[in-house]
């Protein structure tokens, strides 16, 4: 057994499918005090969706209590002159925590599809001339419907990539081989997600952007099912442009406020559509006319959601205490344990792996496929307790949240998986219908 900079490595040999193995991983990580930290309400949970939505921080509570009482309730409209830059401190947090990104560079603020609607326009009008938007077809639909909408407003050719197709693109990655079929000097915007949300394959993000802006265009990045995941260093491989959530490995919240981020060489190049009197230089000054604050400033729009902000505070701090190469490297390791079990007890049950073995090809989550998945993932939640989340056509998707998860809590998971399913229990349920999966 060794250490590497307070990351425990183990060797892939040791980690066997007994849960003795999983409690001595648990002893031995370096993470596993976060645990304490969080809401766990019911013991028997085996909560493995925090791709989708994290748990919640105990002092989210305290934070958000304490603004209620002694900042909104106590001071009313006189805490503005504690709130008017919060967006730009949580930004600068989540930069610094996860992003590795200098301050000046990121807000928290709006959702991630406003986000991403404001960057892509913007970019798209700093490249005057160029009439072609790139998009995957596997990029998460919010993304795709947001692109859609303004290459249809703008009169933009919106050119998919056709990484659905497993001939072109096992596990739906965009290789540089894949991208250069379409890249060409016309092109204004490329735009991916950094972690494909389905296969959970983690693309290339430095070598595309480079090769996009090579030829010209700007690159607009998704990092909703990278950031508290993939130690990013945004600074050292020159990212242009990113967006993102927060409630997933953020640990901040339903419908938490996202970020976006805007690297210092393209704040003054980029100018996006909504304008605010938030991005307004006097701003309380009344302007009649808008006269754009310089910096990353400049890309807000409007009153930031106080109340929002403080749990994405909370979320992010913790991240940057336990610090991103501790949780990359055992999103890494939760990975490899899944994968592990997975060849172990699933395939042989007509399970099939959609995520890359490779590490340097993954990160936070995998997605195992079945042709009864649907019924699968719903009867693992009513049944074993069990909490993954389902993506069609079959796809089961499980993460391993690094600070409110154990490898005790996914090997016992995993092993009610194997159950289920060796016992076709699962069969016994009835048709349900429901918005949510």
């Amino acid at each position: 057994m060794r250490r590497l900079q307070n990351v425990l490595i183990l060797p892939h040999t040791l980690i066997n499918m007994n849960r003795d193995a999983a409690l001595s991983a648990d002893q031995q990580d370096p993470l596993s005090s976060f645990l304490e930290r969080f809401v766990i309400d019911d013991e028997s949970v085996c909560y493995l969706d925090g791709n989708s939505l994290g748990r919640m921080p105990k002092r989210t509570i305290k934070e958000i209590n304490d603004l209620l009482v002694n900042e909104w309730g106590k001071k009313i409209v006189g805490g503005w002159a504690d709130w008017i830059d919060e967006a730009e401190r949580v930004g600068d947090l989540i930069g610094e925590a996860t992003l590795g990104a200098s301050a000046g560079q990121t807000l928290a603020l709006d959702t991630n599809t406003i986000n991403i609607y404001q960057l892509a326009v913007a970019a798209i009008k700093a490249r005057p001339g160029r009439k072609k938007i790139l998009i995957d077809r596997a990029n998460f639909p919010s993304d795709r419907y947001a692109i859609e909408s303004i290459a249809e407003s703008l009169g933009m050719e919106l050119v998919y990539i056709e990484n659905e197709d497993p001939t072109l693109s096992p596990q739906e990655e965009i290789t540089l081989d894949l991208l250069n079929r379409y890249l060409d000097d016309d092109v204004a915007l490329v735009t991916f997600q950094i972690v494909q949300y389905r296969s959970g394959v983690l693309n290339d993000y430095a070598a595309i952007e480079k090769a996009v802006r090579a030829r010209g265009a700007l690159m607009l990045w998704d990092c909703s099912h990278a950031v508290g995941s993939v130690d990013l260093q945004f600074d050292r491989h020159g990212i242009g442009l990113a967006a993102g959530c927060t409630y997933k490995y953020g640990n901040s919240g339903p419908g938490a406020p996202g970020w976006l981020y805007v690297s210092r060489e393209l704040q003054s190049e980029l100018n996006v559509p909504i304008r605010g009197w938030f991005a307004a230089k006097n701003q309380f000054a009344m302007e009649r006319t808008f006269e754009r604050e310089e910096g990353i400033r400049g890309f807000q729009i409007s009153t930031p959601p106080i109340i929002g902000l403080r749990a994405v505070k909370v979320g992010f701090e913790m991240i940057k205490e336990a610090g991103m190469k501790a949780i990359n490297e055992k999103c890494l390791k939760g990975t490899d344990l899944m994968i592990r079990l997975f060849d172990e007890w699933l395939q042989p049950l007509g399970f099939s792996l959609a995520t890359p073995r490779e590490r340097h090809r993954r990160c936070g989550h995998i997605i195992i496929t079945h042709p009864e998945g649907a019924k699968i993932a719903r009867a693992l939640r009513e049944l074993k307790n069990v909490y993954p989340d389902y993506r069609e056509p079959n796809g089961i998707r499980f993460s391993f949240s690094p600070l409110p998860t154990s490898f005790t809590e996914l090997y016992e998971g995993f092993s009610r998986l194997r159950d289920l399913v060796a016992s076709g229990e699962y069969k016994n349920l009835t048709a349900k219908e429901g918005k949510v999966t």
